[in-house]
């Protein structure tokens, strides 16, 4: 079991050079040196968009029923979810990193082992050993945790909520009170406080706007920079601030005060836990250890099981606390999970006003909870399916262009990487043969180097359903590979290698 590194060669161009493995020592003697992070210039995030399909409920005209598109106002509008990822350049990522986990962190966890409630009640962001301490857990043993715990308390009801806007809303004056009391400080001195104005008073450039040829990236340009060693957008900050592209400022308000954080920054996640503090440490001394009251919080993603008695308490008690905190949560979008048993199998009911609605899942970290079976979510599945279909078309799709271009009658298309990617073929860990380019005096040299593959969704499907004790899972996933062979059999595929 190893623990997260501070330092990562990160890939992506931006507006400063890469930092390689090779750089490390001279990397860490920049980023713990307090006086040069205090005068540190962050340069400007870049912003993009991941937006995500969802397949739900929706009301359009006047009819209920599931699909791609709800109706808003009169308008047919997409249900996907756009997630706003800003990113920073190497160095400043370094430096957000390195205070994340060498500086922060094992402050943040002295505090929360100080009571076990605490601790084990926040589980995102964090590692957290597993029982033969071997790995660290994840979303699949978080979730089974609380679907043990409903199993162990049999009638209960499960209350799930989620903050809205969660790191756009953050209020900067309690951010800076709550990490000033995590490092054991009245107030932040200049090196924290600098990394603090960096992750608030930010400014970014938007990634749709350095497409400037035809909505694509300068491609020609981009070359010119890897000849000479740069992987950038530009040659150097000034080219970029002399550009016609705008440079954005953080433009989130609330009572006339700026708020937020970016969501992608290496420091954002710790940020995130540490503002939450004070709400997870009043719901632990107040609901847990008074009342026995089961808490659980995953980012934004928050979860209570309580008695049917006991939920109007904890709705109050939370809104009081919320509200304390300057975040807002939607209670009339709070899901609501009842569990008895039913012939002595334990059934869920979903609480709807007065109503009750058998068999409607508790929804929990990607996995679907009956009471007596769990399941991966459908749409994960549906997901899962969407995308090797997507890329079967689009290796087609390849290949015709290729027969078009160079006037071939025959070009085949390989299974190998499509096998890897989308069946039981590659759920095994393995090294597979990759190469790196790199640019000495003008010049392509590419070295001959290996990659680690560690597994493809179908191996997620088998090792949740391994340790959640569930075969149901498995059974989901069973005719993946009569799909994919359907999906290959409408194009004209080569076996290639096995």
């Amino acid at each position: 079991m190893t623990t997260k590194d501070w330092f990562k060669d990160r890939g992506y161009p931006h507006f400063s050079n890469r930092t390689p493995l090779s750089v490390i020592k001279e990397c860490e003697l920049y980023v713990s040196n307090k006086s040069k992070v205090a005068k540190h210039s962050f340069l400007p995030l870049i912003f993009k968009e991941i937006k995500q399909r969802r397949y739900k409920k929706s009301f359009i005209k006047g009819i209920v029923r599931r699909s791609h598109k709800s109706q808003k106002n009169n308008k047919i509008v997409s249900n996907a979810k756009i997630r706003k990822i800003l990113y920073a350049s190497h160095l400043d990522s370094h430096i957000f990193s390195y205070f994340s986990q060498k500086i922060i962190t094992p402050k943040y966890e002295e505090i929360l082992e100080k009571n076990i409630h605490l601790s084990s009640s926040i589980t995102g962001y964090r590692q957290i050993p597993t029982a033969d301490n071997l790995k660290f857990k994840n979303n699949v043993h978080f979730a089974k945790d609380v679907f043990d715990e409903v199993k162990k308390r049999g009638n209960c009801v499960v209350l799930g909520y989620d903050i809205e806007n969660f790191f756009p809303s953050l209020n900067h004056r309690l951010l800076k009170l709550a990490w000033a009391r995590i490092i054991g400080c009245k107030s932040l001195p200049k090196d924290h406080y600098n990394i603090f104005k960096a992750a608030t008073n930010f400014s970014y450039v938007k990634l749709n706007d350095l497409k400037t040829c035809k909505n694509h990236f300068d491609e020609k340009k981009l070359a010119k920079y890897k000849k000479l060693g740069k992987n950038t957008f530009f040659e150097n900050i000034n080219e970029l601030i002399d550009s016609n592209i705008i440079i954005y400022k953080n433009q989130q308000h609330k009572d006339g005060k700026l708020i937020g954080i970016p969501q992608g920054l290496p420091i954002s996640a710790l940020l995130a836990n540490i503002y939450m503090l004070q709400f997870d440490e009043a719901i632990i001394s107040e609901l847990t250890e008074k009342s026995n009251i089961y808490y659980r919080r995953y980012s934004d993603d928050i979860i209570f099981i309580c008695l049917a008695n006991e939920v109007e308490k904890v709705e109050e008690f939370v809104k009081e606390q919320i509200e304390k905190i300057k975040l807002i949560i939607s209670f009339e979008k709070t899901e609501k999970t009842l569990f008895k048993f039913d012939n002595n199998t334990l059934q869920s009911y979903k609480i709807e006003g007065n109503n009750l609605i058998k068999n409607i899942p508790l929804n929990y970290l990607g996995f679907e909870f009956y009471g007596s079976k769990t399941l991966v979510k459908s749409k994960s599945l549906a997901g899962f399916y969407r995308r090797m279909k997507n890329t079967v078309k689009t290796k087609h799709n390849r290949v015709l262009n290729i027969k078009q271009d160079r006037l071939l009658d025959y070009a085949p298309i390989y299974k190998r990487k499509i096998y890897r990617l989308y069946s039981f073929k590659g759920t095994k860990n393995r090294e597979l043969p990759a190469s790196r380019i790199t640019y000495k005096n003008e010049k392509i040299i590419v070295k001959k180097t290996t990659k680690k593959y560690r597994g493809n969704y179908i191996k997620y499907i088998y090792r949740a359903s391994d340790e959640m004790k569930a075969p149901e899972i498995k059974r989901q996933i069973r005719n993946h590979w009569k799909i994919l062979q359907k999906t290959i059999s409408k194009y004209k595929f080569s076996n290639g290698k096995e």
